[in-house]
């Protein structure tokens, strides 16, 4: 069961880097993706807010999606 939770958490984290448009933008390459994705680490790391100020922008894109979802018939 937690191996089941596992795989689908993980395919949930691929989807979201494909919903951002960064495997068209890197060209699906796994080593720029990977290598951005530390980037991002580290720059969480040295500023304490860029956390939150990353999950307002995810919530508002998820929210407009949502939104557009529902207006669409």
């Amino acid at each position: 069961m937690q191996r089941r939770e596992r795989t689908r958490h993980l395919i949930e984290l691929g989807g979201l880097v494909q919903k951002a448009g960064l495997v068209d933008l890197a060209d699906d390459d796994r080593a720029t993706l990977y290598g951005a994705m530390l980037e991002l680490a580290t720059k969480a790391r040295e500023d304490g807010d860029m956390l939150a100020l990353w999950k307002r922008r995810g919530k508002r894109a998820f929210d407009a999606e949502l939104e557009a979802q529902e207006t669409t018939p």
